[in-house]
């Protein structure tokens, strides 16, 4: 019996098979340092682990509406409105199992067999995949390395976007790179997506999660809270990667595209879960301290990385993820594919990070190596001691 050909597009979150070789090391009793995978390894605030037991305790084990509880929504539209500067009502808000249901169901929801759809590349593998197994023409779009970060090819952006694309996935406060839209790029993106009438996926997964300065949201501009669905979810802000809870924030004709969806992939998310959530957006001061944990970290990691010769990276002011160029130093050592890199660094260091490769097809003319360090699931001295490690390895 043969299995459906469609699979053969699915792709999958490559960082978890950098987690497999690095398991595999590690259980031959070598020592690990996991700047691979974008988890958090602080515990979620004990005020929501409260909540959730509650629910249990309270029967809260059963079926719920497929959009979420109405105390869930309520309060996510309050809570995201105000940070963003919109005006939303419960009727906005699908709740989900996470951020990621809601690039799936955005795809299904605007997107033909055939349509374009433009996608951050190097960005999170995920977009790529969906779009290919639902049958739509991916549309990557690059960036380009400037001296405070990366920033989106806008030229090339308006390129593609004029050759028939239907909607545009748009990750300010990004994974891989770290980096940040300026006022000026987001509103380029914002007319392109105008004027060439696309949805837009907005996806916020860091929106709070900044060291400095305030996030705004795209679907805050002029023109846009009609185009664009937000992903939002609780995973980074208040550590609860493996809860799984999350919502789309869209216009209401797109949400109620999006809530039938939930009826027929899963029914609802999980009732004590969604309960906790509304503790957690009630009193969220228990989340403080870990955004200062992942400032400490990324001070330590920026540093480890900037004593080696060869290697520069900039200072992100939201993420927790480095995406240095390490070109000089490959060549030095006499590297020439990243993989090769990331290997021998994990082999001879203990240090574990994904690579360029692993976040898109390489487009035309790259010529810049490039690989992707997360701070979230390391401690500061750990941080220090790696990277001291792969500091000796690299300058030999």
């Amino acid at each position: 019996m043969a299995l459906a050909k469609r699979l053969d597009d699915l792709g999958t979150e490559t960082a978890f098979a950098v987690s497999q070789a690095a398991a595999e090391w590690g259980a031959k009793g070598n020592r690990i340092f996991p700047f691979h995978l974008g988890d958090i390894n602080l515990a979620t605030p004990a005020n929501i682990v409260d909540a959730m037991n509650a629910a249990i305790a309270d029967g809260k084990t059963g079926y719920c509406p497929a959009a979420g509880i109405a105390p869930l929504r309520e309060a996510l539209a309050a809570d995201i409105g105000a940070g963003r500067g919109m005006d939303l009502t419960a009727e906005n808000i699908v709740v989900q199992s996470g951020g990621k249901p809601v690039i799936t169901k955005f795809i299904q929801t605007v997107m033909d067999p055939g349509d374009g759809v433009l996608y951050p590349n190097p960005g999170y593998p995920i977009y790529e995949s969906q779009i290919e197994y639902f049958g739509g023409r991916p549309l990557a779009y690059r960036y380009h390395e400037t001296e405070s970060g990366f920033a989106i090819d806008l030229d090339q952006l308006r390129e593609l976007a004029a050759s028939g694309a239907t909607a545009i996935v748009y990750n300010n406060l990004q994974n891989p790179l770290g980096c940040e839209s300026s006022l000026d790029e987001m509103q380029a993106i914002a007319d392109i997506a105008i004027e060439n009438d696309l949805w837009v996926l907005s996806d916020e997964a860091y929106f709070e999660m900044r060291y400095s300065g305030t996030s705004t949201s795209i679907a805050s501009l002029p023109g846009m809270a009609e185009r664009t669905v937000i992903l939002y979810t609780f995973s980074k802000k208040f550590a609860m990667t493996g809860w799984r809870l999350g919502c789309a924030v869209a216009p209401v004709a797109v949400a109620q595209q999006i809530a039938k969806l939930n009826t027929n992939d899963e029914s609802c998310t999980t009732h004590f879960v969604q309960a906790a959530g509304v503790e957690a957006l009630a009193r969220p001061e228990g989340a403080a301290p870990m955004l200062a944990e992942l400032q400490r970290r990324r001070d330590a990691a920026v540093a480890g990385l900037e004593a080696v010769d060869g290697v520069s990276v900039a200072t992100p002011e939201a993420t927790f993820y480095l995406f240095p160029n390490v070109t000089a130093a490959m060549a030095r050592m006499g590297f020439t594919d990243v993989g090769d890199f990331a290997t021998a660094a994990l082999h001879d260091t203990g240090v574990s990070f994904c690579t360029r490769r692993h976040f898109g097809r390489p487009q035309p003319g790259e010529e810049q190596q490039y690989i992707r360090l997360a701070y979230s699931g390391i401690s500061v001295d750990d941080i220090t001691e790696g990277l001291g490690l792969f500091a000796d390895w690299a300058h030999g």
